[in-house]
């Protein structure tokens, strides 16, 4: 048993997230943090790292052991479960492409997707650069201008700008908000693969800081957003932007600012906080988020600002998320689409915890794609009245597990 106390000392923590990630224990409702999404989350996007991790602390130790004896086979069958159990979870990933896939055509149409992507023969996996670099967003074609100041708050009133190194003009915009339950994280983290990747292809893409802290309102925070959304609109030529064309993105407590900011935008509905542009946006991609009040105030919830002409949405969630619980994204999604005339795209993922777009993944790539194909038809429709069977006060929703 010596063997098998080395084995699990020398990667048991893998072994433990790697367990827990298959099926982690489910909260009675959402919360900011819990110590199940913070021992899973990465394994679950990063089941190659964490296959390394584990090679590293249990080949040397089976080498050099006692080979055959009891104690050995023990020690080869809790490495090669965990081996297995990590093959699942990079399984599981692969599950999400034709989640997106159907979500988007249930919504926008059998045309949002080709056909030849719709059938796996485009759009294939980065491999090398999925199992060689994991955690490497970088793109050599994108340049990232950090630090541009759009208020006066310090730290909260700083963003990044992507552009693409050869230059670009009339580019569309993405603005992206990070989460952290309204309390900590900053714009390095979160989305950070979407924003190479759409710079990559002449893009614009911003990622802002907010101001953070307990003596703030949620009403500061979104006042925060409104600024980022005039910084695009004054100086986004500069970088080659077309700020008519802007897409509001956020993970977590991000995708709630971006989804009340779009719904009190152009003057509808109640707008908390001061305004600071009253530019309707082009449409709203929410991951992982969380859309429940941020604060006792009423208006702090994009659930109070639903609206039949609310930009499409693109709603992303995971089927096994411990921070924010799928159904309560799921009557965000269903209740914005019973009242907006514009599609509503809600996809949950099988398999997918919290914080899914901190790194490169299997499941992150095809997330991009599916940004990708959604951004594309919004475009592609934006001076056109909605279509179909949409009429007002009745939306399309469509990615139910």
């Amino acid at each position: 048993m010596v063997l098998v106390t080395r084995i699990i000392s020398g990667s048991g923590a893998v072994t433990l997230m790697t367990l827990l990630a298959l099926r982690p224990p489910r909260p009675r409702r959402s919360s900011p943090f819990n110590l199940s999404f913070a021992l899973t989350f990465l394994v679950n996007e990063q089941p190659f790292l964490g296959l390394y991790v584990l090679a590293a602390g249990a080949v040397p130790v089976l080498v050099g052991g006692d080979v055959g004896a009891p104690g050995w086979w023990v020690a080869v069958g809790v490495a090669a479960g965990t081996a297995a159990g990590l093959a699942v979870l990079a399984a599981r990933a692969r599950t999400a492409r034709p989640c997106l896939t159907a979500a988007l055509r249930d919504a926008l149409g059998p045309g949002a997707v080709p056909e030849r992507e719709a059938r796996g023969r485009r759009g294939r996996l980065p491999l090398l650069r999925l199992l060689f670099l994991p955690l490497v967003s970088y793109r050599f074609g994108v340049r990232r201008v950090a630090d541009v100041r759009y208020g006066d708050a310090g730290r909260g009133h700083l963003l990044d700008v992507y552009v693409p190194r050869s230059g670009v003009t009339n580019a569309p915009v993405l603005v992206y908000l990070h989460g952290g339950g309204f309390r900590v994280g900053g714009k390095m983290l979160g989305a950070r693969p979407l924003l190479y990747r759409l710079a990559g292809q002449g893009w614009v893409c911003v990622s802002a800081n907010y101001r953070l802290g307990r003596g703030l309102r949620y009403a500061d925070r979104l006042a925060d957003v409104r600024r980022v959304v005039r910084w695009v609109r004054e100086h986004g030529a500069d970088y080659g932007a077309d700020p008519g064309t802007l897409f509001l993105a956020g993970g977590s407590a991000g995708a709630h600012l971006a989804a009340t900011a779009a719904l009190t935008a152009n003057g509808t509905g109640t707008r908390p906080g001061p305004a600071a542009d009253d530019t309707p946006v082009s449409g709203v991609i929410g991951l992982y988020g969380y859309y429940g009040r941020a604060e006792e105030h009423p208006g702090s919830s994009p659930l109070a600002h639903l609206r039949a002409d609310a930009p499409p949405f693109l709603l992303v969630h995971g089927s096994m998320d411990t921070l924010v619980l799928p159904e309560d994204a799921r009557h965000f999604a269903t209740e914005l689409a019973r009242v907006s005339t514009r599609p509503v795209v809600y996809a949950e993922l099988p398999g997918t915890q919290h914080a899914f777009d901190f790194f490169p993944s299997i499941r992150f790539h095809a997330v991009i794609a599916a940004v990708e194909h959604f951004t594309t038809w919004v475009r592609s429709t934006e001076n056109s009245p909605p279509q179909g069977e949409l009429s007002e006060g009745t939306g399309t929703v469509a990615g139910h597990d």
